[in-house]
């Protein structure tokens, strides 16, 4: 079975950091680019990052709020992807999520959520003023 399992939120009060941990089982994940996204209170899913696979260079995409404060990672090893996130806002509370597609979805040049092969459930981050 395919599993995504995503770690790491918590509540944290405004410019400060977190990282979340999203471990894969089931399928091919050095094959799979893998995605965050986002869903705040009342509001709908947001493309977060994405890194493409290995195999496919590596790349990653940011959506343009996080550019800058939000870096992605994966260790193939260990079937993990990584968000480090630095300089939360209170706009950035939401549950995140991880999830898996062979491509990076991208739109303008932004992290996408559309298309996703696999999902886990989420992480909820808070931020506090």
């Amino acid at each position: 079975d395919v599993q995504l399992q995503a770690s790491g939120g918590g509540a944290v009060q405004s410019g400060g950091s977190l990282s979340l941990s999203c471990v894969a089982s089931g399928f091919r994940y050095s094959d799979f680019a893998m995605s965050w996204l986002r869903q705040a209170p009342g509001k709908g899913l947001e493309g977060v990052s994405c890194i493409s696979s290995s195999g496919d260079g590596d790349r990653t995409y940011y959506t343009n709020s996080m550019k800058g404060r939000f870096t992605i990672s994966r260790d193939n090893a260990k079937n993990t992807v990584y968000l480090q996130m630095n300089s939360l806002k209170p706009e950035d509370t939401a549950v995140y999520y991880c999830a898996a597609n062979v491509y990076c979805s991208v739109v303008a040049g932004s992290a996408d959520y559309y298309g996703m092969k696999y999902w886990g459930k989420g992480t909820l981050v808070t931020v506090s003023s």
